[in-house]
Protein backbone atom coordinates (compact mmCIF):
# COMPACT_ATOMS: atom_id res chain seq x y z
CA UNK A 1 0.00 0.00 0.00
CA UNK A 2 1.12 3.33 -1.39
CA UNK A 3 0.20 6.24 0.97
CA UNK A 4 -0.04 10.39 0.96
CA UNK A 5 -1.64 12.32 3.31
CA UNK A 6 -4.46 13.52 1.47
CA UNK A 7 -6.21 10.70 -1.09
CA UNK A 8 -6.00 13.03 -3.39
CA UNK A 9 -3.03 13.44 -3.87
CA UNK A 10 -2.27 10.16 -4.13
CA UNK A 11 -4.20 10.13 -7.61
CA UNK A 12 -1.90 12.61 -9.44
CA UNK A 13 1.24 11.85 -7.73
CA UNK A 14 2.38 8.02 -6.52
CA UNK A 15 -0.69 6.65 -8.53
CA UNK A 16 0.19 8.36 -11.85
CA UNK A 17 4.25 7.52 -11.00
CA UNK A 18 3.85 4.03 -10.92
CA UNK A 19 1.35 3.46 -13.79
CA UNK A 20 3.94 6.16 -15.82
CA UNK A 21 7.18 4.11 -14.97
CA UNK A 22 5.30 0.46 -15.68
CA UNK A 23 4.24 1.74 -19.06
CA UNK A 24 7.75 3.28 -19.65
CA UNK A 25 9.39 -0.30 -18.89
CA UNK A 26 6.73 -1.53 -21.46
CA UNK A 27 4.99 -4.52 -18.82
CA UNK A 28 2.22 -2.56 -19.10
CA UNK A 29 0.73 -5.94 -20.52
CA UNK A 30 1.73 -7.66 -17.32
CA UNK A 31 -0.96 -5.46 -15.37
CA UNK A 32 -4.99 -4.17 -15.14
CA UNK A 33 -5.32 -0.40 -13.26
CA UNK A 34 -8.59 0.21 -11.84
CA UNK A 35 -8.38 3.80 -12.18
CA UNK A 36 -11.47 4.84 -9.41
CA UNK A 37 -10.17 2.47 -6.43
CA UNK A 38 -6.38 3.35 -7.65
CA UNK A 39 -5.25 -0.12 -7.31
CA UNK A 40 -2.58 -2.14 -9.75
CA UNK A 41 -2.72 -5.63 -10.22
CA UNK A 42 -0.02 -7.78 -11.61
CA UNK A 43 -1.76 -10.34 -13.97
CA UNK A 44 1.08 -13.07 -13.68
CA UNK A 45 0.49 -13.54 -10.00
CA UNK A 46 -2.62 -11.64 -8.57
CA UNK A 47 -0.48 -9.41 -5.96
CA UNK A 48 -1.87 -5.60 -5.70
CA UNK A 49 -0.56 -2.29 -5.17
CA UNK A 50 -3.04 -0.23 -3.21
CA UNK A 51 -3.23 3.83 -2.74
CA UNK A 52 -4.70 5.16 -0.38
CA UNK A 53 -4.40 8.76 1.73
CA UNK A 54 -4.47 9.07 5.56
CA UNK A 55 -7.22 11.61 5.84
CA UNK A 56 -9.57 8.75 6.47
CA UNK A 57 -7.31 6.15 8.65
CA UNK A 58 -11.14 4.24 9.21
CA UNK A 59 -11.22 3.19 5.44
CA UNK A 60 -7.97 1.46 5.01
CA UNK A 61 -8.62 -0.35 8.67
CA UNK A 62 -10.82 -3.20 6.63
CA UNK A 63 -8.36 -3.49 3.24
CA UNK A 64 -7.78 -6.58 2.28
CA UNK A 65 -5.59 -7.56 -0.43
CA UNK A 66 -7.28 -9.78 -3.57
CA UNK A 67 -4.06 -12.20 -2.51
CA UNK A 68 -1.44 -12.91 0.20
CA UNK A 69 -1.69 -10.14 2.60
CA UNK A 70 -0.77 -6.36 3.24
CA UNK A 71 3.32 -6.51 4.21
CA UNK A 72 4.88 -3.11 3.23
CA UNK A 73 3.47 0.03 3.65
CA UNK A 74 5.34 3.44 2.20
CA UNK A 75 4.07 6.49 3.10
CA UNK A 76 5.46 8.59 0.18
CA UNK A 77 6.21 12.76 1.84
CA UNK A 78 6.19 11.44 5.30
CA UNK A 79 6.45 14.78 6.88
CA UNK A 80 3.10 15.86 5.81
CA UNK A 81 1.83 12.92 8.02
CA UNK A 82 1.37 13.04 11.60
CA UNK A 83 3.04 10.35 13.76
CA UNK A 84 -0.57 9.21 14.84
CA UNK A 85 -1.00 7.96 11.30
CA UNK A 86 2.14 6.10 10.87
CA UNK A 87 1.11 4.04 14.28
CA UNK A 88 -1.98 3.47 12.66
CA UNK A 89 -0.36 2.02 9.76
CA UNK A 90 1.54 -0.29 11.84
CA UNK A 91 -1.38 -2.09 13.44
CA UNK A 92 -3.17 -2.23 9.83
CA UNK A 93 -0.12 -4.66 8.61
CA UNK A 94 -1.06 -8.39 8.68
CA UNK A 95 0.88 -11.27 7.89
CA UNK A 96 4.41 -12.10 6.87
CA UNK A 97 6.75 -14.20 7.96
CA UNK A 98 10.44 -14.99 8.43
CA UNK A 99 10.63 -14.92 4.63
CA UNK A 100 8.61 -11.96 4.36
CA UNK A 101 8.97 -9.07 7.17
CA UNK A 102 6.29 -6.37 7.84
CA UNK A 103 8.00 -2.90 6.43
CA UNK A 104 6.97 0.59 6.88
CA UNK A 105 8.74 2.97 4.25
CA UNK A 106 9.14 6.47 4.71
CA UNK A 107 10.21 9.07 2.14
CA UNK A 108 10.91 12.59 1.93
CA UNK A 109 12.33 16.09 2.27
CA UNK A 110 13.75 16.60 6.04
CA UNK A 111 12.23 19.87 6.08
CA UNK A 112 12.74 20.14 10.28
CA UNK A 113 14.38 18.82 12.92
CA UNK A 114 11.98 19.28 14.95
CA UNK A 115 9.52 16.42 13.51
CA UNK A 116 8.38 13.60 14.25
CA UNK A 117 10.20 11.82 11.79
CA UNK A 118 13.80 12.83 13.39
CA UNK A 119 13.05 12.19 17.36
CA UNK A 120 11.42 8.66 16.30
CA UNK A 121 14.28 7.66 14.47
CA UNK A 122 17.12 10.05 13.72
CA UNK A 123 17.72 11.38 16.93
CA UNK A 124 17.74 8.06 18.65
CA UNK A 125 20.80 6.53 16.84
CA UNK A 126 22.62 10.00 16.93
CA UNK A 127 22.30 10.62 13.36
CA UNK A 128 25.00 13.07 12.08
CA UNK A 129 24.42 15.41 8.80
CA UNK A 130 27.29 14.08 7.24
CA UNK A 131 26.08 10.08 7.37
CA UNK A 132 24.68 8.66 4.35
CA UNK A 133 23.35 5.56 5.80
CA UNK A 134 22.29 3.31 8.76
CA UNK A 135 21.39 -0.03 9.15
CA UNK A 136 20.37 -1.81 11.72
CA UNK A 137 18.00 -4.86 12.16
CA UNK A 138 14.91 -2.80 13.15
CA UNK A 139 15.94 0.34 10.73
CA UNK A 140 17.35 1.53 7.62
CA UNK A 141 18.33 4.93 7.13
CA UNK A 142 19.24 6.01 3.08
CA UNK A 143 20.07 9.81 2.54
CA UNK A 144 20.25 10.37 -0.86
CA UNK A 145 20.85 13.98 -2.79
CA UNK A 146 20.67 15.73 -6.32
CA UNK A 147 23.76 14.36 -7.06
CA UNK A 148 22.33 10.63 -6.46
CA UNK A 149 19.69 11.72 -9.18
CA UNK A 150 20.94 10.97 -12.99
CA UNK A 151 17.32 12.27 -13.98
CA UNK A 152 17.66 15.74 -13.24
CA UNK A 153 18.25 18.52 -15.87
CA UNK A 154 21.33 20.54 -16.28
CA UNK A 155 18.94 22.93 -15.13
CA UNK A 156 18.11 21.59 -11.96
CA UNK A 157 21.62 20.86 -11.02
CA UNK A 158 22.45 24.49 -11.25
CA UNK A 159 19.33 25.46 -9.53
CA UNK A 160 20.31 23.39 -6.73
CA UNK A 161 23.22 24.60 -6.56
CA UNK A 162 23.27 28.22 -6.57
CA UNK A 163 20.41 28.37 -4.00
CA UNK A 164 21.83 31.61 -1.75
CA UNK A 165 19.23 30.75 0.95
CA UNK A 166 20.95 28.73 3.99
CA UNK A 167 17.71 27.28 4.99
CA UNK A 168 16.58 26.13 1.30
CA UNK A 169 20.61 24.97 0.44
CA UNK A 170 20.84 22.54 3.59
CA UNK A 171 17.89 20.68 2.77
CA UNK A 172 16.96 20.57 -0.91
CA UNK A 173 20.93 20.83 -1.86
CA UNK A 174 22.79 18.91 1.15
CA UNK A 175 19.85 16.52 2.42
CA UNK A 176 20.11 17.90 5.50
CA UNK A 177 17.98 18.24 8.60
CA UNK A 178 16.04 21.80 8.36
CA UNK A 179 16.83 24.29 11.28
CA UNK A 180 14.79 27.48 10.97
CA UNK A 181 15.98 29.85 13.70
CA UNK A 182 14.20 33.04 11.72
CA UNK A 183 10.34 32.07 11.42
CA UNK A 184 7.71 34.60 10.14
CA UNK A 185 4.85 32.93 11.66
CA UNK A 186 4.60 31.37 15.09
CA UNK A 187 1.23 32.40 15.81
CA UNK A 188 -0.55 29.36 13.90
CA UNK A 189 -1.22 25.36 15.11
CA UNK A 190 -3.29 22.43 12.93
CA UNK A 191 -6.33 21.48 13.91
CA UNK A 192 -9.08 18.83 13.04
CA UNK A 193 -11.97 21.61 11.69
CA UNK A 194 -14.19 18.86 9.79
CA UNK A 195 -17.01 19.67 12.92
CA UNK A 196 -16.45 23.14 12.76
CA UNK A 197 -17.40 23.72 8.38
CA UNK A 198 -21.18 24.80 9.21
CA UNK A 199 -20.60 26.94 11.56
CA UNK A 200 -18.17 29.06 8.79
CA UNK A 201 -19.81 31.74 7.31
CA UNK A 202 -17.62 34.89 7.22
CA UNK A 203 -15.52 33.62 4.42
CA UNK A 204 -12.42 34.60 2.48
CA UNK A 205 -10.92 32.93 -0.71
CA UNK A 206 -7.56 33.92 -2.32
CA UNK A 207 -6.02 32.35 -5.05
CA UNK A 208 -2.57 33.12 -6.37
CA UNK A 209 -1.69 31.93 -10.41
CA UNK A 210 0.30 29.05 -11.50
CA UNK A 211 0.87 26.51 -13.95
CA UNK A 212 4.11 24.88 -14.66
CA UNK A 213 7.11 25.04 -12.40
CA UNK A 214 4.76 27.65 -9.78
CA UNK A 215 1.52 25.67 -8.25
CA UNK A 216 -1.74 27.10 -8.92
CA UNK A 217 -2.52 27.71 -4.92
CA UNK A 218 -5.48 29.00 -3.08
CA UNK A 219 -6.53 29.12 0.67
CA UNK A 220 -10.45 28.84 1.83
CA UNK A 221 -10.82 30.28 5.31
CA UNK A 222 -13.63 31.60 8.04
CA UNK A 223 -12.56 34.93 9.80
CA UNK A 224 -13.59 34.96 13.12
CA UNK A 225 -13.28 39.04 13.90
CA UNK A 226 -14.36 39.28 16.75
CA UNK A 227 -11.68 36.64 18.34
CA UNK A 228 -9.12 37.64 15.38
CA UNK A 229 -9.04 34.16 14.25
CA UNK A 230 -8.73 32.77 11.12
CA UNK A 231 -9.74 29.23 10.20
CA UNK A 232 -8.14 27.88 6.90
CA UNK A 233 -10.37 25.00 6.19
CA UNK A 234 -9.94 24.03 2.21
CA UNK A 235 -6.78 24.66 -0.55
CA UNK A 236 -6.17 23.87 -3.86
CA UNK A 237 -2.52 23.01 -4.86
CA UNK A 238 -2.06 22.33 -8.78
CA UNK A 239 0.64 22.25 -11.43
CA UNK A 240 -0.73 22.49 -15.15
CA UNK A 241 -4.37 23.52 -14.52
CA UNK A 242 -5.80 25.68 -17.56
CA UNK A 243 -7.94 28.49 -16.28
CA UNK A 244 -11.09 26.25 -17.80
CA UNK A 245 -10.45 23.54 -15.28
CA UNK A 246 -9.53 26.26 -12.23
CA UNK A 247 -12.81 27.19 -13.20
CA UNK A 248 -15.22 24.73 -13.26
CA UNK A 249 -13.24 23.68 -10.09
CA UNK A 250 -13.84 26.35 -8.05
CA UNK A 251 -17.59 27.20 -8.89
CA UNK A 252 -18.10 23.50 -7.30
CA UNK A 253 -16.66 24.84 -4.67
CA UNK A 254 -16.97 28.89 -3.80
CA UNK A 255 -19.69 29.35 -6.43
CA UNK A 256 -20.80 33.31 -6.76
CA UNK A 257 -18.46 33.99 -3.93
CA UNK A 258 -15.44 36.25 -4.39
CA UNK A 259 -12.05 35.08 -4.58
CA UNK A 260 -9.04 37.87 -4.71
CA UNK A 261 -6.82 37.02 -6.83
CA UNK A 262 -2.97 38.07 -8.00
CA UNK A 263 -3.24 40.94 -10.07
CA UNK A 264 -0.09 39.94 -11.91
CA UNK A 265 -1.73 37.90 -14.04
CA UNK A 266 -5.18 40.04 -16.09
CA UNK A 267 -6.02 37.71 -18.56
CA UNK A 268 -6.50 34.88 -16.16
CA UNK A 269 -8.71 37.02 -13.84
CA UNK A 270 -10.74 38.15 -16.67
CA UNK A 271 -11.20 34.22 -18.16
CA UNK A 272 -12.20 33.13 -14.84
CA UNK A 273 -14.50 36.36 -14.59
CA UNK A 274 -15.97 34.60 -18.22
CA UNK A 275 -16.28 31.46 -16.60
CA UNK A 276 -18.96 32.74 -13.80
CA UNK A 277 -16.53 32.94 -11.13
CA UNK A 278 -16.50 36.29 -8.88
CA UNK A 279 -12.76 36.91 -9.43
CA UNK A 280 -11.09 40.45 -8.30
CA UNK A 281 -7.57 41.41 -8.70
CA UNK A 282 -5.30 42.00 -5.61
CA UNK A 283 -4.26 45.67 -4.65
CA UNK A 284 -0.76 45.07 -3.70
CA UNK A 285 1.43 47.82 -4.32
CA UNK A 286 4.92 48.92 -2.72
CA UNK A 287 5.35 47.44 1.14
CA UNK A 288 1.86 45.27 0.68
CA UNK A 289 4.13 42.03 1.72
CA UNK A 290 5.82 42.93 4.80
CA UNK A 291 1.97 44.96 5.75
CA UNK A 292 0.25 41.65 4.99
CA UNK A 293 2.93 39.93 7.17
CA UNK A 294 2.37 42.03 10.31
CA UNK A 295 -1.39 41.81 10.03
CA UNK A 296 -1.64 38.17 9.78
CA UNK A 297 1.32 38.02 12.92
CA UNK A 298 -1.57 39.95 15.07
CA UNK A 299 -4.25 36.88 14.11
CA UNK A 300 -4.48 33.56 15.54
CA UNK A 301 -4.68 31.24 12.57
CA UNK A 302 -5.75 27.76 12.64
CA UNK A 303 -4.86 25.47 9.61
CA UNK A 304 -7.01 22.60 9.04
CA UNK A 305 -4.67 19.29 9.25
CA UNK A 306 -6.27 18.19 5.93
CA UNK A 307 -4.03 21.62 4.10
CA UNK A 308 -1.03 20.17 3.96
CA UNK A 309 0.68 22.36 1.59
CA UNK A 310 -0.91 25.82 3.53
CA UNK A 311 1.01 23.81 6.92
CA UNK A 312 3.95 23.18 4.64
CA UNK A 313 4.20 26.76 3.86
CA UNK A 314 3.63 28.21 7.21
CA UNK A 315 6.53 25.49 8.86
CA UNK A 316 9.33 27.24 6.29
CA UNK A 317 8.10 30.47 5.70
CA UNK A 318 11.55 32.34 6.83
CA UNK A 319 13.33 35.69 7.01
CA UNK A 320 15.77 36.28 4.55
CA UNK A 321 19.33 36.49 6.09
CA UNK A 322 22.93 38.54 4.61
CA UNK A 323 26.00 37.17 4.10
CA UNK A 324 26.52 37.75 8.12
CA UNK A 325 23.40 35.96 8.99
CA UNK A 326 21.60 38.79 10.11
CA UNK A 327 17.83 38.59 9.68
CA UNK A 328 16.87 41.14 6.35
CA UNK A 329 12.83 42.51 6.18
CA UNK A 330 12.48 40.44 3.70
CA UNK A 331 10.20 37.05 3.23
CA UNK A 332 12.46 34.28 1.23
CA UNK A 333 10.08 34.50 -1.82
CA UNK A 334 9.92 30.26 -2.01
CA UNK A 335 7.10 28.06 -1.17
CA UNK A 336 4.67 30.89 -0.34
CA UNK A 337 2.28 30.31 -2.77
CA UNK A 338 -0.61 29.80 -0.25
CA UNK A 339 0.28 32.41 2.07
CA UNK A 340 0.45 34.73 -0.87
CA UNK A 341 -3.22 33.78 -1.25
CA UNK A 342 -4.20 34.43 2.33
CA UNK A 343 -2.62 37.89 1.92
CA UNK A 344 -5.03 38.47 -1.12
CA UNK A 345 -8.05 37.02 0.60
CA UNK A 346 -8.02 38.95 3.53
CA UNK A 347 -6.92 42.92 2.09
CA UNK A 348 -9.85 44.23 2.26
CA UNK A 349 -10.11 43.09 6.30
CA UNK A 350 -6.10 45.00 6.65
CA UNK A 351 -7.65 48.44 5.41
CA UNK A 352 -10.66 48.31 7.92
CA UNK A 353 -9.72 50.23 10.71
CA UNK A 354 -9.51 48.41 14.44
CA UNK A 355 -10.98 49.75 17.15
CA UNK A 356 -9.57 52.33 18.70
CA UNK A 357 -7.72 51.58 21.38
CA UNK A 358 -6.50 48.49 19.25
CA UNK A 359 -5.65 50.86 16.84
CA UNK A 360 -3.13 52.56 18.89
CA UNK A 361 -1.73 50.12 20.64
CA UNK A 362 -0.38 48.37 17.40
CA UNK A 363 0.64 51.98 15.95
CA UNK A 364 2.35 52.12 18.84
CA UNK A 365 4.33 48.29 18.70
CA UNK A 366 5.11 48.85 14.85
CA UNK A 367 6.29 52.15 14.86
CA UNK A 368 9.50 50.38 16.53
CA UNK A 369 9.09 47.19 14.33
CA UNK A 370 9.10 49.82 10.87
CA UNK A 371 11.87 52.33 12.25
CA UNK A 372 14.07 49.51 12.86
CA UNK A 373 13.32 48.00 9.12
Amino acid sequence: MICRKIAKDSRYSTYMQVKRVIDEWKLSSLFSFHETNMVITCEANGMQIIFKGLDDLEKIKSIVPAKGALTDIWIEEATQADYRDAKDLLKRQRGGDEKVKKRLTLSFNPILQLHWIYKTYFSRIGWTDNQKEFRSPELTILKTTYKDNRFLTLGDVEDLEQEEDKYYYDVYTLGMWGVLGHVIFTNWETRDLSDMRDRFTNLRNGLDFGYANDPLATTRSHYDRAHKTIYIFDELHKLGWTNDVVSNTLLGIIGREVIVCDSADPKSIRELQQDGITAIPAQKGPGSVLFGIQWLQQQHIVIDSSCIHTIDEFQQYHWREDKSGNVLPEPVGRNDHHIDSLRYAYEFDMLEPEPEDVQEFIVHDEDVRISAI
